[in-house]
């Protein structure tokens, strides 16, 4: 049976493809009945009552939860205290103060030895190539963990310190980061497509003494000397005054295990406080420089676990894919924790959907009859370009919920993902987070929310957002503005690594006793939620978040580059790309050869999804007479817009007729 499509009394009739911004009603599909029937949510009514009660009573709600799992001392202090008010001290964030828990032994140990799940699978590993498979169950991975532990255990790695992980989707990474947990050391996992120079801004950000890495793996048809890279990351350390103390490599081409020889296959988890840090992830912020996002234990755990198990309604028998990597968030949260936390057995994949052919994801999921599968956007729409058919070539049978994350979703991929790929009978989750959230914040729930295509809809439970006008007002009904969020969830961030200055800044300075996203957002006549996009000066290109002050400082790196200015651009596959105006220091040409520079200069400094789509030539910026770049105005050149509102302030006007006229050809 299909989803049930509902239609409200002014809904236009256009199979919902109305945009988050629109006027009028967009149409909205039910659960379908044999999935609300099992859910562990069944309905709208009961969704209210869980999240009126985890607003109202966070500490029942969450205590409830909290004794699934295994704590080495329990809660002694407040088991929750917060300052969201700058103006009134310190931003402090404190679940279960005084408990004591490792996450490893609650994903690995408790499923083995209390939940008996010891011979149930646990990664269903899918290579790049179709015929590399292997698997790996609980209790497989509970010994290779504790093999691992042991040897970073001999390399004098204990809790606190900091371990630079480097790799590609392989079981190795997983092993890696688990073994730091069990540890009690800091992961920070950074994405295997970043370059050498992110690899070295990273471990040095995080001050971290030891690196895991790969000798090579592939992607698609193409060679990723890993090893190479992390040479040249090490060496770029060692020149700034950072030595590492090892550097740890997985021979992943041979297939050959992480060093593990003969280490001991048992390893005691190291029990550690509830406000501990867990690990360490990188986000782009509005200043060049990365920062560090610190999570807790206690608090993570509780909050990945409990939105893997409701948002994708996990049951044991089935079988989820998250295609995310585990270098970014998602990965860290719903290929890893969340999942193990639950005892569910995942796929993890290496490649990439378009190789040997663009329905490599579908015959993945016929192969591992995969029931729940969570993608981004971005590869949904670069799937829809090739047409149904190698989709609907596949059964797709086992499908029953689908879910989509990294930006908000277009209605016509939506309304294609619902049709195409869920064959209209499954349940499409679009969730709204962050790095600094942890999980999901604004979701559906598969057999309780009616879904509108593009609409992330409501809040998870213990969440409560509030929208702002510029002067900090709560609009109630609908309304249009600032996201917020008015008190804190256990997967809340808790602090910059190293900058709690930067961290209040950033999030709670704007507007006092509020989490500030980052993001604007439109609740319509009905409550849903629309992200509206970024309110700052991020790009989201396909899914990940690239700041524009980054990509301006490698390309004014460039001897030829005198100033830039980059912006955001609409891109069909990518969401956002890349447009950047240079202008050029006296006696450089503009020229093919100079811009392919600028490319290969942006790739080395930050990575491939940096790289621009457009470079446009720009003798003159449009500034302020007070010398401020308008990038309001560049992205309206940049989209050849000609309604430019107010330039009353431009210092010359003539720049902006010249950049017009000399815009690149864009594709939208």
């Amino acid at each position: 049976m299909g989803l049930q499509e509902e239609r409200s009394r002014s809904s236009s009739g256009n199979g919902g493809r109305e945009e988050a911004g629109a006027g009028g009603r967009a149409r909205s599909w039910s659960p379908p009945p044999e999935v609300s029937r099992s859910a562990h949510v069944p309905s709208l009514q009961r969704y209210r009552e869980l999240h009126r009660r985890s607003v109202e009573e966070p500490r029942e709600f969450w205590g409830d939860i909290a004794k699934e799992f295994y704590w080495k001392t329990p809660c002694s202090g407040p088991f929750l205290q917060y300052n969201f008010d700058v103006t009134k001290g310190k931003i402090f964030i404190e679940w279960m103060k005084g408990a004591t828990t490792n996450i490893c032994y609650n994903v690995l140990d408790r499923n083995v030895h209390e939940r008996k799940l010891g011979d149930k699978v646990a990664f269903y590993w899918e290579g790049n190539e179709p015929g590399e498979t292997t698997q790996i169950t609980y209790r497989e991975l509970l010994v290779q963990v504790c093999q691992f532990s042991n040897v970073l255990r001999k390399q004098g790695i204990r809790k606190g310190d900091r371990v630079a992980i480097y790799m590609p989707m392989i079981l190795e990474l997983v092993v890696a980061m688990l073994a730091c947990a069990r540890l009690g050391a800091l992961h920070s996992i950074v994405f295997a497509g970043f370059s050498a120079e992110s690899l070295c801004e990273r471990i040095l950000d995080s001050s971290c003494s030891l690196l895991i890495t790969t000798d090579a793996f592939y992607r698609g048809e193409k060679l990723v000397n890993l090893k190479e890279l992390a040479d040249e990351a090490l060496e770029k350390c060692r020149e700034k005054g950072f030595p590492l103390r090892c550097c740890i490599v997985a021979k992943h081409l041979g297939r050959a295990e992480l060093g593990l020889g003969d280490s001991p296959s048992q390893s005691p988890p190291v029990k550690r406080p509830c406000p501990d840090v867990k690990g360490k992830l990188k986000e782009k912020s509005k200043r060049v420089q990365p920062q560090g996002v610190v999570h807790t234990v206690g608090g993570y755990m509780l909050y990945v676990a409990t939105t893997f198990k409701y948002v994708f309604d996990f049951h044991a028998e089935d079988v989820f894919w998250c295609t995310a990597d585990i270098g970014w968030i998602t990965g860290h949260s719903y290929v890893t924790y969340g999942p193990l936390a639950n005892g569910a057995s995942s796929v993890l994949f290496e490649g990439i959907p378009t190789y040997p052919d663009v329905s490599r994801l579908w015959s993945i999921v016929d192969k591992y009859k995969v029931t729940k599968f969570y993608t981004a956007p971005t590869a949904i729409r670069l799937l829809m370009k090739f047409g149904d058919e190698p989709v609907t070539k596949h059964s797709r049978a086992s499908l029953q919920v689908l879910g989509t994350v990294g930006e908000p979703i277009n209605p016509e991929a939506w309304l294609w993902y619902h049709r195409v790929v869920g064959a209209q009978r499954c349940p499409i989750v679009d969730t709204f987070w962050q790095t600094e959230t942890g999980g999901h914040m604004l979701t559906p729930l598969p057999g309780a929310t009616p879904m509108k295509p593009g609409s992330a809809t409501f809040p998870f439970f213990g969440v409560a957002p509030a929208i702002l006008n510029e002067f900090g007002e709560e609009l109630e009904g609908e309304a249009e503005g600032y996201l917020v969020f008015k008190q804190p969830w256990p997967g809340i961030m808790r602090t910059v690594y190293g900058n709690h200055e930067r961290f209040e800044t950033t999030y709670f300075k704007k507007f006092p006793g509020y989490y500030v996203t980052g993001d604007g957002c439109r609740r319509d006549q009905d409550g849903y939620y629309w992200i509206t996009g970024r309110i700052d000066d991020m790009l989201n290109v396909s899914g990940h978040l690239l700041s524009t002050a980054e990509v301006e400082s490698a390309l004014v790196e460039h001897e030829a580059v005198a100033e830039a200015a980059v912006v955001g651009h609409p891109h069909p596959v990518k969401g956002e790309c890349l447009y950047c105006f240079v202008t050029l220091c006296d006696g450089h040409t503009f020229n093919p050869t100079l811009m392919e520079e600028l490319k290969k200069q942006i790739r080395e400094k930050i990575g491939p999804i940096a790289t621009p789509d457009y470079i446009q030539n720009a003798p003159g910026l449009p500034k302020t007479r007070s010398g401020k770049i308008m990038r309001r105005v560049l992205r309206k050149i940049a989209q050849n817009d000609h309604d430019l509102g107010d330039t009353s302030t431009v210092a010359d006007p003539s720049v902006i007729s010249h950049l017009f006229s000399h815009r690149c050809l864009t594709l939208q």
